[in-house]
């Protein structure tokens, strides 16, 4: 599903260049939960980004599910990733002025993956697959941290992408809520999607099927 072939990446900034990722090798299979794990600042958001076509390496390839997606334009790069990739991020990034339901709905409208009249049936659907359907009509606002994720979660599965992202998911939650939160990963991955988390938590070995250490922008031990 994920094959990153000697990826490096290197910002300009005012102190001088800074190497966030160093010729990254990492193969991930169609359906595993992989939990990559490192310190602040060690390159996990970085990976995760390239993973997504969030961000371009500045040399090596990305390639998910056969695409090569360093090599695209930025239009066909958005298109590709509205359909293929679902993001979660740490701080939700829902839209404060939409309500739950009107969030879920949101990747479907640009993507145009389902019928208008189908949309809101499914975000309903995605809603109560997170255990937050009785949210659908409130603004995110209203709503606790762990109710937010698992809106955004569900915003994150809309298309139905076979790749779900995850940053820090249960950064901002408490140990119930992200246990919780774990939980719905792993059954994500036990029907079939690929999930990669990116965190510093030292207790997800219990539901994910790999750990990947990142430090300094280098891979330590898988």
């Amino acid at each position: 599903m994920i094959s990153l072939n000697q990826v490096s990446k290197t910002y300009e900034t005012p102190a001088g260049k800074f190497a966030a990722l160093k010729n990254i090798d990492l193969e991930i299979g169609p359906g595993e939960f992989v939990g990559v794990v490192g310190k602040s600042g060690s390159g996990k958001s970085t990976l995760l980004n390239m993973v997504a076509g969030i961000d371009r390496p500045s040399s090596g390839a990305v390639a998910v599910a056969g695409t090569e997606i360093h090599a695209l334009s930025e239009n066909k790069l958005a298109v590709w990733r509205g359909r293929n990739v679902g993001f979660v991020f740490q701080f939700f990034q829902l839209l404060p002025t939409l309500t739950a339901a009107e969030n879920v709905m949101l990747p479907m409208d640009f993507c145009k993956t389902f019928p208008l009249r189908e949309r809101r049936k499914r975000a309903l659907a995605l809603l109560d697959r997170v255990e937050v359907g009785a949210q659908a009509d409130k603004l995110p606002a209203t709503l606790s941290g762990g109710e937010q994720q698992r809106v955004a979660i569900a915003r994150a599965l809309a298309n139905e992408p076979p790749l779900v992202l995850a940053d820090e998911p249960t950064g901002n939650l408490d140990s119930v809520t992200a246990t919780s939160i774990l939980d719905l990963f792993r059954n994500m991955a036990n029907h079939g999607t690929t999930v990669v988390i990116a965190t510093h938590e030292a207790d997800i070995a219990r539901v994910i099927d790999r750990r990947i250490e990142i430090s300094d922008g280098s891979l330590r031990q898988q």
